[in-house]
């Protein structure tokens, strides 16, 4: 199998037969993603990685294992990673800076997260081919950044994505509606944020994926359950729900909430059951949403 810059694949990915001499795309590189699975996307990486010979491809490579090892809370591991990435070029002091900035902020360490999205932005910035990363950056900082401050990279990185010139960096616009949604709803500006989740919603219907569109159903769904309209969000949760495709258990977690405020506790036990069951195998809420975990633990009693 052969994509479109001419080099083999194997599977969709690596298994390259002879070792590769010419730089890969940073397009190419990032399209081995599979953000559900980044185990699986590590050994994509790593075979990729053992047939290719170009140095600076190599190196780039390498910043995306540490984000997958990052992922995987292997912070150690990704951080020696990045080590091993020199500076030497912009798209490697972009790329480094991201994915050091990223593993920090996984660990619990926003703070010092910051200064390394704020160096990929200044990096980026005016250099046509570093578009999407720019806004990639502006994204991290409506993330990491101070809470004061969330909403105002949001802002900014919307419109970094609504006037790109590349294709890949307008693409960023469904996740930072979202993201911004959600910057305003915890500053309660819940209109403000219903209608940007229903703007992502539009949005991810034309350019995204049935898990994507899935997501921005269910943020519109909680949105409305902030503004009291709690029968249009349990239809939302409930048709979420008897798709079956709810794996991660945020709709039945939904759905045990509303009921609850709707004074049916009973009805409300079982989703909360479900809830827990497959919330508590996710390993960053364990461990930065523990209370979380436990009422829901607590509630399905």
């Amino acid at each position: 199998m052969t994509d479109a810059t001419g080099w083999s694949l194997k599977n969709g990915y690596g298994g390259i037969n002879s070792p590769m001499e010419e730089d890969i795309s940073s397009a190419d590189i990032d399209g081995l993603w599979d953000y559900g699975d980044p185990a699986a996307s590590e050994v994509r990486f790593r075979e990729l990685l053992a047939s290719v010979s170009s140095t600076a491809s190599r190196h780039e490579i390498r910043t995306q294992i540490a984000r997958s090892l990052g992922l995987q809370r292997r912070f150690d591991e990704a951080l020696l990673e990045l080590e091993a990435v020199p500076d030497d070029s912009a798209t490697l002091r972009v790329r480094k800076a991201l994915e050091w900035g990223r593993v920090l902020n996984s660990s619990g360490r926003p703070g010092e997260a910051v200064p390394w999205f704020e160096t990929a932005l200044r990096e980026s910035e005016g250099i046509a081919e570093l578009e999407y990363y720019h806004v990639d950056a502006a994204h991290m900082l409506g993330i990491a950044a101070p809470a004061e401050d969330r909403l105002r990279w949001n802002l900014r990185a919307i419109d970094l994505a609504r006037s790109a010139s590349d294709e890949r960096a307008r693409g960023w616009l469904g996740s930072l509606l979202n993201n911004t949604g959600w910057s305003l709803h915890d500053l309660g500006r819940f209109e403000e944020a219903h209608a940007l989740f229903v703007e992502a919603l539009e949005y991810r219907r034309i350019h995204g994926s049935p898990t994507t569109v899935r997501i921005a159903h269910w943020c519109v769904g909680r949105s409305l359950r902030s503004l009291g309209r709690l029968d249009e969000a349990l239809a939302i949760q409930s048709g979420l729900v008897s798709a079956g495709n709810d794996d991660e258990g945020y709709a039945h977690e939904e759905m045990g909430e509303l009921l609850l405020q709707m004074e049916r506790g009973d009805e409300a036990k079982p989703y909360f059951e479900v809830a827990h069951e497959r919330l508590s195998k996710d390993p960053w809420l364990s461990a930065n949403e523990p209370q979380r975990i436990e009422r829901l633990a607590t509630l399905s009693r």
